[in-house]
């Protein structure tokens, strides 16, 4: 930051002088001949896993320029080449930031002019699917890391003039304005939007007498009723005025809103007069609210009234004449809003983000929420100021230097395998906000078919109470007291603890648990940000201690790693060279062989230690890092070669040398000895461990699908060790019966042709009365073999009247969530049974066999059928086409006189006063100004934010337009799980099974019994039903529906309008505001204005057309 203020300090203007620059869109262009085209430049560009594997140069920035930045052939303004000029003296400081910390993700600098030097260089498009798609550069100075550091937080009120003249191409720039307004606002910002003719509306009519916060649901919300405008009546600036004072004053009074900024955009084609007494009432002489104004079309007659409001009231005028300058024309509050920042100069604050999705596009198209997670960031940014001598009073900003954090490398600092299976850990920010969380879903995964990879519409604000589900009674949006002290701590960046019983849901919500979790939280010094621990209560607070001294140890201890049957996590770090380093390791095991080879020879050193942050140590005393400088966690390798000498040899055990060993593995393979690995037709055995470590045995040729094709190992999609959801469900189930072992089948087991059961067993250590985890041991076994077995047990039987191979029962094993393990019906495995027999499962919860839980998912996503705002549009008569008939005619008719009539009577005069003689409106392409609140991630490109306020990181511009496709939006979900409750069952005893019948439920008055047998050492029972009463066929579903919010004023409740709103919930000022500065009086730059003269005979002709029409329309109605 210095140093840009420095460079710009020294760098002289000079137009005459030519500016060489590396412009990202000219490199390495290449003609037919193989030579390089005119205008373009050479530059060695390299691969780089460590920036999204795209080709970069580490010695060097690029200059990418928007398409709003580049006049025709690509030529620039004076200023913005001596802008360019003097900011490439930051690539030293780029480069020597990433050589003393080569995690640094992306370094830019965004200029206020429109450009951005992002280090390192890259060419644009950075790869060939993003040229084909045809993404273009987005206007970076609309992004959250920009706006956020050139401005303090705001309130802001919008007013839309929505008067009859507010028709057509005016009513198309204006609502292109509103939309620009809110590209620039973020979540520490406060808005409404009133549209006013006669009387004054809230824009969305459940947000009426207040100011919301600018997060993506609400300005979507606002985005959605924007289209339901209509132009009519006469405008009553009066009421508007008043309004939008009376609630800025209102929350300034009540401590409510961001107290900081405020200001009024009015958005009109121009007030009568410029309402002084107003202004004078409500906001002189202090002019504690901003007011800028928006003069829409070409009819600049109003623009002296609209720049006097402007000019007195601190703000700035424009005249916006067409779409393609709006984005240009907003921008400039922004300017002004930074002016007392930029006049106190010493005061940079630090802000960062929101999260945001960033990086290449198809990397988020992955498997795995860990994979996701490193796609998701935040950026940090500080201002950049003009120190520079002027003959005027001004106070410049010359634009913000950032950098982007990949979320994984935060998540790196919090290592995993210390929180143990099923603790995590979280961080949130200043609005309660959510950075990273395991509950965090950011993505729509090819839902119903009808979208793609699609990034859900509120996924950078989610709040705390989203994701943190209390076990407790109630409906949605009703949270426990002690989550919302929680939460308030964490915002306040207090430390300390507490306790809450929670529901954890697993397999795409198909499944819940509850578990009592400790929180310990505290701040996270220089952010805004705090970070929670959350473990799991009795054995989350204990850790197995089992290292093996590997540094001085006389046995090379990778011979504990031998065979290919062995994998370790691939998202947790156990040694790593830094990003510089030119060492490729192909997989994780390899990596973790190389530098256990290495810890055995003279000098080694662990480096358990990561660079400290220059913020806190100040950059004089950090050092370069050498190029193959690296990382090593002493703790987690030496537990790894710990647990890797306890399993080492998993096929070597036989029954003789196990039968008294206490070893968990031992103890597993003896089992399997002693029944028999054909009688179960068991394929696979395995064993997981605390390290990451995961060993399996192969005991049948592996397997090749119906297509030919050889179907996934388990080892390959089940290799994150604690992570797993069988690792987490067995170490639970621990709890609940330590001897038995959980058995799960895949939900679409039905349409597989071999499926497989898998059983898994947790192993826990005891010392001194306490418990921990230390591994899962598991195996997996042919279904169908399984099945024979258990049509054969429950067919035979000597003396009973019925068997589960009559017609008059039907016998399942259900697991302990619901779902059918074996059944006589083979398409019933891996169902839901109350899917199967709803009726039966509603008795067993009224039995309290299983538990019903509510699971709300506050992170929904719907598609509407219908749009929710029809109700709000004007309603059709017959006589409507003959008033749009008239009205067109009539425009028609003033167009014609505009033109015959053009010179010498109509001038047009632009902002800097120059005349300019123009034809009618030219035809735009609106989708250029779309709401950009489609996520789908394009196929190759880079993606950033881009749903709603979701502009681009600088490291992942992104397309200026969107297509026009259907999207989804926010909703709350609720979906009703069910648990089993084994002391219900166990209190009759094991052999005793429970029975029950359903009465009353047929019209003979027959009744259906049915028993209930826990399964020992395992989470089954046996469910056997008796057929012969047909009673009804209710099915249950575990689909996750839409809750129905009561309706407000005879429309549909969206989650913006539910009953306790987000806007309700505590949250923390940034802790700077700087909005005030007694100088800035003395600044006159406020917008310039124009006379525009029309002519008499015009003006009679227009007013006797528009008389005339209205008569017409007045007759026929």
């Amino acid at each position: 930051m210095d140093s840009a203020e420095q460079a710009a300090l020294s760098q002289k203007l000079d137009s005459a002088s030519a500016v060489r620059y590396y412009n990202a869109r000219r490199l390495n262009e290449y003609g037919p001949d193989g030579r390089l085209q005119d205008g373009s430049k050479e530059m060695s560009l390299t691969q780089s896993k460590h920036f999204d594997q795209l080709a970069v140069n580490i010695s060097l920035s690029s200059v990418l320029l928007p398409p709003e930045v580049r006049d025709s052939g690509d030529c620039l303004h004076p200023e913005v080449l001596n802008a360019i000029k003097w900011s490439e003296h930051l690539d030293p400081l780029f480069i020597n930031n990433y050589e003393m910390d080569p995690s640094l993700s992306w370094q830019y600098f965004g200029s206020s002019t429109g450009f951005l030097r992002r280090y390192p260089a890259i060419k644009w498009p950075p790869d060939d699917s993003s040229a084909r798609s045809g993404q273009e550069l987005y206007d970076f100075r609309t992004s959250s890391w920009y706006i956020d550091s050139a401005t303090s937080p705001k309130d802001v009120v919008i007013l839309l003039d929505s008067s009859g003249s507010m028709t057509g191409q005016r009513r198309e720039i204006a609502k292109s304005v509103v939309n620009a307004i809110l590209d620039t606002l973020g979540n520490n910002d406060f808005l409404n939007v009133f549209r006013f003719s006669d009387t004054t509306d809230p824009l969305v009519p459940c947000f009426k007498d207040m100011l919301v916060q600018a997060n993506m649901e609400n300005i979507r919300e606002m985005r959605n009723y924007l289209d339901t405008t209509r132009a009519e009546n006469i405008a009553n600036f009066s009421s508007a005025l008043i309004t939008a004072f009376e609630i800025l004053h209102k929350y300034n009074r009540t401590g409510q809103g961001c107290q900081c900024n405020q200001a009024i955009m009015l958005i009109t084609d121009g007030p009568p007069y410029d309402y002084h007494e107003i202004f004078k009432q409500y906001n002189l002489p202090h002019t504690p609210v901003r007011v800028f104004t928006y003069l829409i079309g070409r009819d600049s007659s109003n623009a002296e009234e609209m720049n006097r409001i402007a000019c007195t009231n601190k703000g700035y005028y424009v005249r916006v004449s067409s779409t393609s300058e709006v984005t240009e024309k907003v921008l400039n509050y922004v300017s002004v809003m930074a002016r007392p920042m930029v006049m106190y100069q010493n005061d940079h604050p630090i802000q960062w983000t929101p999260v945001y999705a960033g990086g290449k596009g198809n990397n988020l198209q992955s498997n795995g929420a860990a994979n996701l997670n490193g796609q998701l960031m935040t950026s940090v940014s500080t201002p950049v100021f003009d120190r520079r001598n002027y003959s005027v009073r001004v106070a410049n900003l010359l634009g913000v230097v950032g950098t982007d954090v990949p979320i994984q490398q935060i998540q790196k600092l919090v290592q995993p395998y210390k929180l143990g299976v099923n603790g995590y850990s979280f961080i949130i920010n200043n609005n309660g906000h959510i950075l990273y969380h395991p509950d965090l879903r950011p993505l729509i995964r090819n839902w119903n078919g009808q979208f793609q990879e699609t990034l859900k519409p509120n996924y950078n604000s989610v709040d705390l109470t989203e994701v943190e589900l209390v076990d407790m009674d109630g409906g949605p949006r009703e949270n426990n007291s002690l989550l919302l002290d929680l939460r308030h701590d964490m915002i306040d960046q207090k430390e300390g603890e507490t306790e809450l019983s929670v529901k954890t849901h697993y397999d795409d919500m198909k499944r819940v648990t509850t578990r009592r979790h400790k929180y310990f939280y505290n701040a996270i010094e220089g952010t805004p940000f705090s970070l929670g621990l959350a473990i799991p209560e009795g054995y989350g607070m204990y850790e197995v201690l089992g290292e093996r001294e590997i540094k001085h140890s006389h046995t090379n201890v990778t011979e504990y790693f031998k065979g290919s049957n062995w994998k370790v996590h691939p998202d947790w770090v156990y040694c790593e060279y830094n990003s510089m380093s030119e060492h490729n390791f192909k997989t994780p095991e390899e990596q973790v062989l190389w530098f256990l080879s290495k810890t055995g020879k003279p000098g080694w050193k662990w480096m358990s230690l990561r660079p400290r942050s220059p913020l806190k140590d100040g950059a004089h005393n950090i050092k370069k890092m050498e190029k193959d400088s690296y990382f090593c966690d002493k703790s987690l390798v030496q537990s790894l070669v710990f647990d890797a000498l306890v399993t080492e040899g998993l096929e070597s055990y036989v029954p003789s040398t196990v039968k008294e060993d206490k070893n968990p593995l031992a103890m597993l393979m003896a089992l399997l000895h002693r029944q028999g690995y054909q009688m179960f037709g068991v394929t696979l055995s395995f064993i997981a461990t605390r390290s990451g470590l995961l060993r399996w045995q192969d005991h049948v040729q592996h397997t090749v699908g119906e297509s030919g094709q050889s179907a996934p190992h388990f080892s390959e999609t089940n290799l994150r060790a604690i992570d797993e959801v069988w690792y987490k469900r067995a170490v639970d189930q621990y709890a609940v019966e330590s001897k038995s072992f959980v058995y799960s089948v895949p939900f679409d087991a039905a349409s597989s042709s071999r499926p497989s059961v898998t059983a898994t067993h947790a192993v826990f250590v005891e010392h001194k009365g306490h418990q921990a985890p230390a591994a899962v041991v598991g195996l997996q076994f042919q279904h169908a073999t399984l099945m024979a077995h258990f049509l054969n047990i429950t067919s035979t039987c000597s003396g009973c009247k019925k068997t589960c191979a009559s017609e008059e029962l039907d016998c399942y094993v259900l697991d302990n969530n619901g779902f059918i393990i074996l059944s006589e019906t083979a398409y019933h495995t891996g169902k839901f049974f109350g899917q199967i027999d709803g009726t039966i499962m509603d008795s067993l919860v009224q039995d309290r066999i299983y538990k019903k839980v509510a699971v709300y998912d506050y992170q929904g996503a719907c598609l509407d059928q219908k749009s929710p705002y029809s109700d709000d549009a004007t309603r059709l008569s017959p006589l409507q086409p003959f008033r749009w008939l008239l009205h067109w005619a009539f425009s028609r008719a003033v167009w014609l006189a505009m033109q015959l009539n053009l010179s010498p009577s109509w001038v047009l005069a632009n902002d800097d006063g120059a005349a300019v003689y123009s034809d009618d409106y030219e035809t735009n392409n609106f989708d250029q100004y779309s709401t950009r609140d489609d996520g789908r991630i394009p196929d190759g490109g880079s993606t950033s934010e881009t749903q709603m306020k979701q502009q681009p990181s600088a490291s992942a511009p992104t397309s200026a337009s969107a297509n026009n496709r259907t999207v989804p939006r926010p909703c709350d979900k609720r979906v009703d799980l069910y648990i089993l409750q084994p002391d219900r069952l166990n209190t009759s005893g094991q052999s005793n099974p429970l029975k029950g019948k359903l009465t009353n439920c047929h019209i003979t008055g027959c009744e259906r019994p049915f028993s209930v047998q826990k399964i020992p050492c395992s989470n089954l029972i046996l469910l056997v039903v008796d057929t012969l009463c047909p009673c009804g066929s209710k099915q249950l579903s575990i689909t996750p529906q839409e809750v129905s919010y009561d309706s407000v004023q005879g429309m549909a409740v969206t989650t913006q309008c539910r009953i306790k709103p987000q806007e309700m919930m505590y949250r923390r000022r940034p802790p700077k505001c700087m909005n005030y500065h007694p100088e800035e009086s003395e600044i006159k730059l406020c917008g310039n204005c124009g006379r525009a003269y029309l002519s008499a005979s015009v003006f009679v002709f227009c007013l006797l057309v528009w008389i005339f029409s209205d008569i017409i329309v007045r007759h026929w109605s």
